[in-house]
């Protein structure tokens, strides 16, 4: 290595362990310029890019690590095959990665389970099982224990994927088990939730909620992370001062139309029902299925920070290039939707940023996703929520809290913007869904399709945790499955109601 080169990985490393990543970077990328054969420098360079959602460079990145012959190449294509999957909606180019790491490495543990979850987001059972089965057999190499935790995550998605019939099914006493082998207390978590949906299925509710409570409190104990009640109030607060009544000026400068579809958000609490009504409407040949897209919240978290007081004086030519960016970005990640009228953005705490959203796009369409907020909480509390995204998940005191600021936030969001808000309800619509559908399909001016009523048919892939849910015909399973744990949800009723929400106990 040259000393030039030497010296500027040196001074990337100290920029980088200061948190100034964008600085080493650079710095990465003139050393590689002197020493472009360094094939773990390219790698490390990959991960930097991934890490600054340089996703298309990270890409190249890896691929100059694997042109130089990388050592452990299998781990380059994971890391591009999770680029593709993840951030770029590739997945044919995802699976291909995928495969080639198994090529590799056959028994490479990480690629299995993820080869297992993009044929699960495909729909694709049978196809994710045969992964998930091999890699239970699959052999740890003894120089990497730690994968023998991804034996016992395959371990957790077969119990979900081939639910035991009965409560003597053996791979009940295997979850059991597992949750007291030696493992992260993230993986603890993960069999303890895969318990607790295997009890509910088969209607064991004591045991399915103390399955999820044990689940709930490893992921507190695994994030270290408290949900601050003042702090989340102290937020609803701030997003209703900086964005008060629109003034007059408000969108001097109109975002300008693109080509392609108009962005449609799909918002609200998380298990509200918001991948079940975006899967319906990807039925609609004018709509394409965006997703839970991430845009939005790097933008207020990067971009504006520090956010919302960054944008309490309104500035329309910063907010329609913004949007241009936006659209920008839509463009590239669904190139094949410029024929359609919208394409959908449903990640549900998008509700935060609603009057961000009413800045960059005057004319969006917002669809706000209710349901029940005893089945809400508890749906939430059932479901592996990331607690670095959702902090309150864990505690059903904190999601009653949390639901009230939603609320609370929601109806200054409908007092603004009117018309451009739509309540969709999952509860009527899982009764009887044409109706509302119909009024849906009038606020956002699409002619009727009666394909939508037939949306788990199709081939879609779906990137949450409801991509089983919505594979299967529209029924009201989940509508009142609160009533069957109505002795444990005192203290979610007692904090909606200090909250203000209005808890219908019928």
């Amino acid at each position: 290595m040259s000393e030039r080169s030497e010296t500027l990985f040196r001074d990337a490393a100290m920029l980088q362990s200061r948190g100034r990543r964008a600085d080493a970077i650079e710095l990465f990328q003139q050393a590689l310029a002197l020493q472009p054969s360094l094939s773990e420098r390219w790698y490390e360079l990959g991960y930097m890019l991934k890490a600054e959602a340089r996703y298309e460079e990270a890409l190249d990145a890896y691929g100059q690590a694997l042109a130089c012959g990388v050592s452990r190449a299998e781990e380059v294509h994971l890391n591009r095959g999770v680029i593709y999957s993840d951030h770029l909606r590739r997945d044919a180019d995802a699976e291909h990665e995928l495969r080639a790491a198994l090529s590799l490495a056959p028994d490479y543990l990480p690629a299995q389970l993820n080869l297992g979850n993009l044929h699960e987001e495909r729909g694709e059972k049978d196809a994710a099982l045969a992964c998930y089965d091999r890699a239970l057999v699959s052999p740890v190499p003894a120089n990497r224990p730690e994968e023998n935790e991804l034996r016992l995550e395959a371990l957790a998605r077969i119990a979900k994927l081939r639910p035991p019939a009965n409560l003597n099914d053996p791979i009940i006493a295997r979850l059991h088990e597992a949750t007291a082998v030696p493992c992260s207390k993230m993986v603890r978590a993960n069999l303890f939730f895969a318990l607790g949906q295997v009890y509910d299925r088969l209607g064991a509710y004591e045991l399915a909620f103390d399955a999820f409570a044990k689940a709930n409190r490893w992921l507190v104990r695994e994030s270290g992370r408290q949900y601050d009640r003042a702090h989340s109030t102290r937020l609803t607060d701030a997003l209703i001062h900086s964005f008060g009544a629109p003034s007059a000026d408000d969108g001097a400068v109109p975002t300008a139309a693109g080509a392609g579809a108009e962005p449609l958000f799909i918002c609200g609490m998380y298990r509200s029902g918001s991948t079940l009504i975006e899967q319906v409407l990807a039925a609609h040949p004018q709509v394409t299925a965006g997703g839970e897209l991430d845009y939005l919240r790097r933008l207020a978290a990067v971009r504006l920070a520090p956010f919302p007081s960054s944008v309490t004086a309104p500035d329309a030519e910063r907010d329609a290039a913004l949007g241009a960016e936006y659209r920008a970005h839509l463009a590239k990640l669904f190139p094949d939707a410029v024929t359609g009228r919208f394409i959908t953005d449903k990640r549900p705490d998008n509700f935060i940023l609603v009057g961000l959203i009413k800045r960059m796009f005057p004319a969006a369409k917002v669809i706000h996703t209710v349901r029940n907020p005893l089945d809400n909480g508890l749906s939430v509390f059932m479901q592996h929520l990331n607690l670095q995204v959702a902090g309150y998940a864990g505690d059903l005191g904190d999601i009653g809290h949390y639901y009230g600021e939603y609320r609370r936030l929601m109806s200054h969001w409908k007092a603004l913007y009117g018309d451009s808000v739509y309540e969709f309800d999952y509860d009527a619509f899982v009764r009887d869904p044409r109706p509302e559908l119909e009024r849906l399909f009038a606020f956002l001016e699409l002619p009727w399709d009666d394909r939508c009523l037939d949306f788990h048919r199709l081939g879609n892939t779906v990137k949450t945790a409801s991509y089983w849910q919505v594979r299967q015909p529209l029924h009201a399973n989940a509508s009142g499955r609160w009533r069957h744990y109505s002795a444990h949800l005192e203290p979610l009723r007692q904090a909606l109601l200090q909250g203000g929400v209005a808890v219908n106990a019928d």
